[in-house]
């Protein structure tokens, strides 16, 4: 049976996705960032990837159903702005600036830090800024080739959304800048998809605050979602949701630190797999033991990763 292809891609390069699109005659430029798509995939080593947001569902509404796969998505609001507007502790600054990725030896790196720069050119107050769209399981490209042929799909390409990458892997990663940051008296801003924070609340149920300038917050979620966009109609604009704080120990806590399950569950589980020898030698002969799978450390996946 024919599968739309515009059900699973959302937006190319900023743009409702439609059959027939020919990203070639923009020269892959990005509206947001004004320059060529830095996004790529492995099955397309000669130009940009420009896909910037896939359905959820494939059908559906935008705000519930369309999730942003590049973090250049972003970039179609002023989240520093909104930042500072809504996320500066105390009185706003007087001479904010921006350092784009900051990197230090031990702490990894964040996108963006807003400081407030003294008349000396010491650092003032500041707040860090990072942004994090959302991996993808399997892949869409076959999507993606059928939408720029005009064409159908036979069937509906093997894809899904990484969520627990984002819990796993980022959540950890901002567990420990919260840390560092609440050493330095100052925040880090986590500005990501409203879907993908109401995943992570539904994991880990963190006490939030929306008191987001009180001392003891020093990690700050800022979420946003897309709309309908009255101004280009058929198109869609990220719009600011949610802005909650937690501190770096509320968040590990409850994602450490859950209700136990009942012992009788577990002892339940351990009768199932009972086998009568302690002798590791008839465990291996008997072919009594766990299936794993052994795999080299994998790092971080990077966010045009298809």
């Amino acid at each position: 049976m024919p599968f739309d292809p515009e059900t699973i891609i959302g937006e190319v390069l900023g743009r409702k996705a439609q059959k027939g699109i020919n990203p070639e005659e923009s020269g892959f430029e990005c509206p947001f960032i004004h320059s060529r798509c830095p996004k790529r995939s492995t099955q397309l080593p000669d130009e940009p990837y420009p896909v910037c947001t896939l359905w959820r569902r494939g059908e559906g509404k935008p705000e519930e159903d369309l999730i942003f796969v590049c973090p250049k998505r972003f970039y179609a609001v002023d989240f520093l702005k909104e930042v500072v507007e809504h996320c500066w502790p105390g009185e706003k600054p007087k001479s904010p600036q921006v350092a784009p990725e900051v990197k230090m030896t031990g702490f990894g790196n964040v996108d963006f830090v807003i400081a407030d720069v003294q008349d000396d050119g010491e650092i003032g107050q500041f707040l860090s800024v990072e942004l994090q769209a959302i991996d993808i399981t399997g892949s869409a490209f076959k999507a993606y080739e059928a939408l720029r042929a005009g064409e159908d799909l036979d069937e509906r390409p093997t894809y899904g959304f990484n969520w627990d990458n984002v819990y796993k892997r980022y959540i950890t990663q901002l567990i420990r800048k919260g840390y560092f940051h609440h050493h330095w008296k100052s925040k880090i801003v986590a500005v990501i998809p409203e879907q993908v924070y109401r995943y992570i609340v539904g994991r880990a149920d963190f006490m939030r605050s929306s008191d987001v300038k009180e001392t003891q917050v020093n990690i700050i979620f800022m979420t946003y979602r897309l709309e309908n966009d009255p101004s280009r109609p058929g198109e869609y604009r990220p719009q600011l949701v949610t802005v909650e704080g937690t501190s770096h120990s509320n968040l590990q806590n409850a994602i450490l630190y859950k209700e136990a399950p009942k012992r009788d569950m577990f002892t339940t589980q351990i009768k199932k797999s009972l086998v009568r020898s302690l002798n590791l030698s008839d465990l291996i002969n008997a072919g009594a033991f766990p299936l794993m799978e052994y795999h080299e450390e994998e790092g971080p996946v990077p966010p045009e990763a298809d």
